[in-house]
């Protein structure tokens, strides 16, 4: 079970986020194509500046035994790429419940805009 600790953390995490998500309906709920799109294209950079920091020797995976041992690519662990997905998720939902929250803030409250009318 320890070798599967880190990976299951990460997927555990993903999963709250994901409830979140679907709860308050911040991004794959909202707009799933785009958001999906979006996560893809986050994925897709950091994953990249990974392999780029792995190919100029700036970045080399550290020994745990709490990771499955299942590579990638060189240097490229599995956990690796299942963070930077929760890593963009979690910026994706983050952007979204902001943008929640400034557009309830923008918005007036049906009490508010009762009294200012009488």
């Amino acid at each position: 079970m320890m070798p599967l600790l880190y990976l299951a953390a990460l997927l555990g995490s993903a999963f709250c986020m994901g409830l979140l998500d679907h709860r308050f309906r911040l991004v794959l709920w909202r707009a799933p194509r785009r958001a999906a799109l979006v996560l893809a294209i986050g994925v897709a950079f950091f994953l990249l500046w990974d392999l780029a920091a792995i190919a100029a020797g700036h970045y080399g995976m550290g020994q745990s035994p709490l990771m499955t041992g299942i590579m990638l690519a060189p240097e490229l662990p599995l956990e690796e790429l299942v963070f930077i997905t929760f890593l963009s998720y979690t910026t994706l939902v983050l952007w979204g419940l902001l943008a929640t929250a400034l557009d309830r803030i923008r918005r007036p409250q049906p009490a508010a805009a009762e009294a200012e009318g009488r």
